[in-house]
């Protein structure tokens, strides 16, 4: 990797991408650390956070990254983020909140151009066929190679999206990133706190969708995501989401985005596959099972080609071309 975004103790060229609310917590970060990749936690609530982070620290020594969306970081979650070996914002103005390493995930090259004069010490290239929430518009490699162009062959930049095995990776190497981010293939794996159920039907899905409709709270904001009982229902025409739906959800997003994220948990229980007020809420291990059919099963377009359910370490050392 680049001497700008080496650290110490990171022996191979592969991120886990902080998948947030839930899904990407300790267990998961310090397995992809310890096996030399570069382990994130997805953003949780400040206290949480703080507490997985010392969790991933027992179970490891090697660097570990907190991933923050801007729209609902607060102050509390920079201040835990000083603690982890990197920062990876994303999903708005790009702007260095810490004295550390930090990372931001784009989806254009102006917005790369944006975060490399804020002083980012790198940007990640998000391609359209990323899983979660997409800024991307373009194909991974596609985007990778204009941005490349745009911040000059020295400065850093990681490619996001599309990738699923070692061939992947290695093609991502060629073109001159510097890492490759997963996030798909590590929620496929034991150490992923995704309901078991959800883990299932990503082994047997190959199709997903990108779509708004999961935006009560974060509207505007697509997502690719599976095929479930709520997507059925509502995205039968325009993919987006019905324009009601996307109305209500533009309404109704600052009131519920303003809900603590320690407070979110009777809203994610209460939501229903046939009511159109669905928010972002993931379905984990510890969390409603009704959220496997009226929440957003997020996966990137790689789900086609991953069939099983791994050790994160396993995969860290696999996909190393």
């Amino acid at each position: 990797m680049s001497p700008a975004v080496e650290l110490r103790g990171l022996e191979f060229p592969i991120v886990q991408a902080g998948m947030g609310g839930g899904l990407a917590r300790h267990e998961l970060a310090a397995a992809v650390s310890e096996a030399g990749g570069l382990g994130t936690l997805g953003i949780m609530d400040a206290d949480s956070l703080r507490r997985a982070l010392a969790a991933a620290r027992r179970l490891t020594d090697k660097p570990i990254a907190i991933n923050l969306l801007l729209p609902f970081a607060r102050k509390a979650h920079f201040e835990v983020a000083a603690e982890a070996d990197a920062l990876v914002t994303f999903w708005g103005k790009p702007r260095r909140r810490t004295d550390g390493l930090w990372i931001h995930q784009c989806g254009s090259v102006e917005e790369a151009q944006a975060a490399q004069a804020a002083g980012a010490d790198a940007v990640i290239a998000q391609g359209v066929e990323s899983g979660g929430h997409v800024r991307g518009e373009e194909p991974a490699l596609e985007l990778f190679e204009r941005v490349r162009r745009a911040v000059g062959p020295t400065y850093p930049v990681l490619i996001a999206g599309g990738i699923a095995d070692s061939a992947d990776v290695a093609k991502a190497l060629d073109a001159g990133a510097v890492a490759a981010v997963l996030g798909t293939r590590f929620l496929m794996t034991d150490e992923s706190r995704a309901h078991p159920a959800y883990k299932q039907r990503l082994m047997e899905s190959r199709e997903t969708v990108l779509t708004e409709l999961f935006g009560a709270g974060w509207a505007g904001a697509k997502h690719r995501v599976l095929w479930n009982e709520a997507a059925e229902r509502w995205l039968g025409g325009d993919h987006r989401g019905p324009s009601a739906v996307r109305l209500l959800n533009r309404a109704l997003s600052p009131a519920l985005a303003a809900v603590p994220m320690s407070m979110q948990g009777p809203i994610a229980r209460a939501q229903r596959a046939r009511v159109p007020l669905l928010g972002p809420f993931a379905a984990t291990d510890d969390g409603p099972r009704g959220l496997l059919d009226a929440g957003p099963l997020y996966a990137g377009e790689t789900v086609a080609r991953i069939y099983d359910v791994r050790p994160a370490g396993e995969l860290v050392r696999e996909l190393t071309p």
